[in-house]
């Protein structure tokens, strides 16, 4: 027999919020946590805007030693983690840690260790490589960290989707508990990839956007669009079998009933034509969670302000929804954000839960010029106070990975 999963704990680290509270309060009051990058010197780049995690002191929450040995991207993991672990009254003495799960994604890993041990190479040779180079920058030891700091013997994988990272860990974590394998799972991603080399990648690839105006940056489905702009952070939820939610009398924010992962087989970086593979993976979702696609309330779009994604992804909607679409709220909150990549699943599921309990429809900030190609109700500058009953997040990835999630109220 199937379980039912449940979400009883959350916890952020963001650009625009350092834990959930603060984060969905910047949610709330169009909080724009885009801003000139801090964190190298942009002189001889075309890209000058970010969302960094705004005056981020590792010492603030780790001892020295730790602050050397985990990259960033570990530590916003370990942060969220923590808060999402407190927030649910998990503990070793109401929980089987044997049976406690942590899958957390990370499109990129320890990118900044990965360009200083490269420089250490280059200037001093392979002798002057850290020790630590290779566990602090493999993509798993985000999950691998957590599980240490949190004392959890379960499964620990992390899922490398790119940027349906967070959502494909989220969707993965929901099916292990659904099926019996693990009671509980912290499940969600993190990602610091605001670093010279990840700001160059992207911007060769024609990804990012070169605007200087913070609020006409990350702007999801505007006609003036031109690129997405890069976030870092991490979004963590604690999943649970209900009926072991129950035993311990645990809060409950909210339930999972739908969750699909499709393929476009198409290109490495541009989706299918038509938004092909997500369409499917949000009708595949709707029939997970056996509904009606008139009773989604809220779609939190995956929305980058990339021309591509955003036209793709209405077209998707369209296809899945059928005359619905033209009535479902449809916003992107990656213009709060930016683009965490494999953290955005993450961040942006809290921000589904929150918006449920809340009944609160976040809208799409900083919108201006409308587009005939992006033409859905995506709920411009203006948040909504309704109540939600389903809330769809969508997350696709470089490479063609499509991956879907449903929450249902409580």
């Amino acid at each position: 027999m199937e379980k039912r999963v449940v979400i009883t704990g959350l916890g952020a680290i963001t650009p625009i919020g350092k834990n959930v509270e603060e984060f969905w309060e910047g949610i709330k009051t169009n909080k724009c946590g885009i801003a000139p990058i801090t964190e190298f010197n942009t002189e001889k780049f075309k890209v000058k805007l970010a969302g960094e995690v705004k005056n981020y002191n590792p010492e603030e929450y780790f001892d020295k030693r730790s602050c050397k040995r985990l990259d960033k991207f570990s530590q916003f993991a370990i942060i969220a983690s923590k808060e999402a672990m407190k927030d649910s009254g998990i503990t070793p003495e109401n929980t089987d840690m044997n049976r406690v799960g942590v899958v957390i994604s990370s499109g990129i890993g320890g990118l900044t260790t990965i360009e200083k041990e490269n420089e250490h190479y280059i200037e001093k040779g392979p002798d002057r490589v850290s020790p630590m180079y290779i566990p602090m920058s493999i993509c798993n030891m985000a999950a691998g960290n957590v599980a240490i700091e949190l004392g959890t013997k379960g499964e620990s994988i992390s899922v490398v989707t790119a940027c349906a990272g967070g959502t494909h860990s989220i969707g993965e974590a929901y099916r292990m508990i659904k099926n019996g394998y693990e009671d509980v799972i912290f499940a969600g991603g993190t990602e610091a990839s605001i670093t010279p080399t990840g700001i160059a990648g992207f911007t060769n690839i024609k990804a990012l956007t070169q605007s200087t105006d913070i609020n006409r940056a990350s702007i999801p489905f505007d006609k003036e669009r031109s690129g997405f702009v890069m976030g870092e952070g991490a979004g963590v939820l604690v999943l649970e079998e209900l009926e072991h939610a129950k035993a311990r009398g645990a809060k409950i924010y909210a339930e999972i009933v739908g969750y699909s992962a499709t393929s476009d087989s198409y290109h490495i970086t541009s989706p299918a034509p038509e938004g092909e593979g997500g369409a499917r993976a949000m009708k595949l979702a709707m029939e997970d969670a056996k509904i009606e696609p008139k009773e989604i309330t809220y779609i939190n779009a995956h929305g980058t302000s990339t021309h591509l994604n955003d036209s793709c992804e209405t077209a998707a909607i369209k296809t899945a929804l059928g005359d619905y679409a033209k009535d479902v709220m449809v916003s992107s909150t990656k213009g709060n954000t930016g683009h965490l990549l494999g953290a955005a699943g993450g961040v942006e599921a809290v921000i589904c839960v929150k918006a449920i309990e809340d009944k609160f429809i976040p809208p799409t900030i900083n919108y201006k010029v409308p587009d005939e190609e992006c033409d859905l109700d995506i709920v411009p500058n203006e948040g909504r106070n309704i109540e939600i009953n389903y809330a769809m997040s969508n997350s696709l990835g470089f490479g063609g990975h499509n991956a879907t999630i449903i929450l249902k109220k409580w």
